[in-house]
């Protein structure tokens, strides 16, 4: 039998602190909260993929993660809400790339350990 992977299920992002990091990304980016089994750990909801918020276990170091990217309609006026709502902006949405058929819009946002929060629209 030959191993297969599927779909992303969860990813764990690392921080300094579960209830500030629970807050940035609940609150301010309006993830659904899922539940909390421990105070170094918290489970949210992002559209069917489960978000891990956790304390440095073993080799992971806060703010030093990988990069997610949120999928969003209208990247100008929701990022522009987001930084209303408390987060902070790293780098106004602009064009990435033109595709053939659609352009593709970046922005970043830092959650509270510095970690970059991307989000993306693919502009048709």
């Amino acid at each position: 039998m030959e191993p297969r992977l599927s779909g992303i299920r969860q990813i764990a992002i690392t921080v300094s602190d579960v209830d500030a990091a629970l807050a940035f990304y609940r609150d301010v980016l309006g993830l659904a909260f899922l539940f909390r089994p421990a105070p170094t750990l918290a489970f949210l909801d992002a559209d069917g993929i489960r978000l891990m918020l956790t304390t440095p276990q073993g080799a992971g170091t806060a703010g030093a993660n990988s990069i997610l990217y949120f999928q969003v309609q209208d990247i100008l006026p929701t990022q522009a809400a987001l930084v209303a709502r408390g987060a902070t902006e790293e780098r106004p949405p602009q064009l990435a790339a033109r595709m053939p058929d659609h352009e593709l819009w970046t922005g970043f946002l830092r959650d509270p350990d510095g970690n970059l929060v991307g989000l993306m629209e693919e502009k048709r």
